[in-house]
């Protein structure tokens, strides 16, 4: 076992000592060892309850005859980091987590290890992380929180994004500020991960599409005694995966990628699954296309109409089946490989076999989808030469194609105010720049713009782009992940007031409407800006990190 480097032999009595004074018996340091990455905190709702889902793991490998070591790794809630200094820090907190389990897991030989994260940076920064460590590794997350009630009508369900969107309706004048704090109140109920499809959930969900988690990881609620089972179930089938040599490289394979890039559009997951998907690929040394995205997108229907794009939520999709109905529906029509292993211990095909759509209205049969293409797009053309992204399934129809006068701003503050200020006409086009992986730096979600749109009755008129990126929580013809971006000198740079943009969703293209000469003039004129952040981390990270469109990664040194 990999574990015997620290735990076997005359020369290894020191490091016994030290696990004795942990008050592990010879018994426990003899067993295979199983690390446990806890990413509890009192900082996020979607993680403030891991406490009781690592102790139910910690059960689990008991009982299957493990010993389980748990160490803790830090989480950021990008809701609460959203629209302030703190979101520059988001995305980059994934490569912190995913290289804190490197160095603890190596340090401490692990014979296999628990992942147990639940919001948004930390599940891809922990599956980056499995991939990299290559040794037995399962997921279990904290799961979603129920949907909140309207206070006005306790048949509408709420979520966080109804919150946002409020803040947009009290600056025009549409609410009242108290119907905003009732609506503060009641739209975040429980613990868990927010509740729509946002990125925390699309990670969940498809950490178990690609079969790194059992059944139900993605969808069975926070609060629900299911949630304590299925991570009792996951220490148990740990000790499983171990004993049968099954680690991450067998499981994370280009066709489970394949599988999970099916999942996400028959889902409709946020825009923010590209990046890290491209960022677990990488760890794994598996190569995704930002084109292959759009191939598979227009072979596979859109299922779910999951908010922020629709009106049900995780837990309508849990109560439908789940990500496992899903995949049966798709599977049932020769959209996935089936004999791709997973966490289980047995292949795809083997999963599915007794699962059933519960709910077709929840979970769309594939004759007749919400949309015949799924959840996102990746557009092409003289202003994102490398890709950029957009969550076609929550644009409206009148949305679909565009073309309108630019208005430009260097900053998520400056759009937000103009936004606010009413100083935004429909029919514009916003563009926010310098706002990427390296310029902004750390390519801050814009969830505060894109819902006071949406909330002063413009998202059927504006359209959004920027080189940063949007929450999952964003709808509307919002188009982030500009590459390159403006501070690597991308087309976005030298974009000026009132330059006609179109976009062409259907046809996957996004144009600068201006003469090319013209566009080399302007390039003559322009000048790299000075960092934003010119000390810590996010110094050294906006000199490290690629573009968006290589899933905002580290550079190879």
């Amino acid at each position: 076992m990999r574990s015997h480097i620290v735990t076997k032999g005359v020369a290894r009595a020191p490091h016994r000592s030290l696990m004795k004074a942990l008050g592990l018996t010879d018994k426990e340091i003899s067993q295979p060892l199983i690390g446990i990455a806890n990413s509890a905190n009192e900082l996020i709702p979607g993680h403030m309850h891991l406490d009781t889902i690592v102790k139910a793991v910690k059960a689990g490998i008991r009982m299957a005859g493990g010993t389980p070591m748990e160490f803790s790794t830090i989480g950021i809630c990008d809701g609460i980091a959203m629209n302030h200094k703190g979101m520059h820090y988001s995305l980059a907190s994934r490569e912190l987590i995913a290289d804190s389990i490197e160095v603890t897991a190596t340090a401490h030989p692990f014979d296999a290890i628990v992942m147990v994260p639940n919001c948004d940076k930390i599940v891809p920064g922990m599956l980056m992380a499995a991939a990299r460590l290559n040794i037995p590794a399962i997921f279990v997350s904290g799961g979603p929180m129920f949907a909140g009630r309207h206070p006005d009508d306790r048949n509408q369900k709420i979520d966080l994004v109804s919150v946002f969107e409020a803040v947009g309706a009290v600056q025009t004048g549409k609410m009242t500020e108290k119907t905003l704090a009732r609506i503060e109140n009641a739209a975040c109920p429980t613990c868990g991960s927010c509740a729509g499809m946002f990125t925390a959930n699309s990670m969940n969900c498809l950490t178990e599409a690609i079969g790194m988690a059992l059944p139900g990881n993605g969808t069975i609620p926070a609060p629900m005694s299911e949630r304590i089972r299925l991570a009792k179930e996951t220490g148990i089938k740990m000790m499983e995966l171990l004993d049968k040599g099954i680690t991450p490289d067998k499981i994370i394979t280009q066709q489970a990628f394949m599988n999970s890039l099916v999942v996400d559009m028959a889902l409709g997951c946020s825009t923010n699954t590209v990046l890290h998907l491209k960022g677990i690929a990488a760890e794994a040394d598996i190569d995704i296309d930002l084109a292959l995205i759009n191939e598979v997108s227009k072979k596979t229907p859109h299922l779910c109409s999951l908010s922020p794009g629709g009106a049900d939520h995780i837990e309508d999709l849990h109560f439908a089946g789940g990500i496992q109905a899903v995949m049966k529906e798709l599977s049932d029509h020769n959209m996935l490989d089936l004999t791709c292993m997973t966490a289980t211990g047995r292949s795809l095909g083997e999963n599915l076999k007794s699962v059933r759509v519960l709910d077709d209205k929840v979970i769309k049969p594939v004759e007749s989808p919400y949309h015949k293409e799924g959840g996102l797009a990746v557009l092409f053309g003289n202003l994102a030469p490398e890709g950029c992204v957009v969550k076609q399934s929550a644009v409206l129809p009148e949305m679909m194609i565009h073309k309108g006068p630019a208005r430009i701003f260097d900053c998520e503050e400056d759009a937000t105010t103009a936004i606010m200020d009413r100083r935004i006409n429909p029919g514009d086009v916003i563009v926010i720049r310098y706002e990427g992986p390296a310029g902004g730096p750390g390519m801050r979600e814009m969830l505060t713009p894109t819902s006071a749109i949406a909330g002063m009755g413009l998202d059927d008129s504006c359209a959004l782009i920027t080189d940063g990126r949007f929450s999952g929580g964003t709808k509307g013809a919002s188009i982030g992940h500009v590459s390159p971006e403006a501070t690597q000198g991308g087309l976005i740079a030298v974009i000026e007031e009132n330059d006609e943009i179109r976009i062409d969703i259907p046809a996957k293209k996004i144009e600068l409407m201006v003469p090319e000469e013209v566009i080399a003039q302007r390039f003559t004129q322009w000048k790299k800006p000075e960092p934003k952040i010119k000390t810590g981390y996010m110094a050294r990270y906006a000199k490290m990190v690629s573009s968006a469109g290589n899933g905002a990664i580290f550079k190879t040194i």
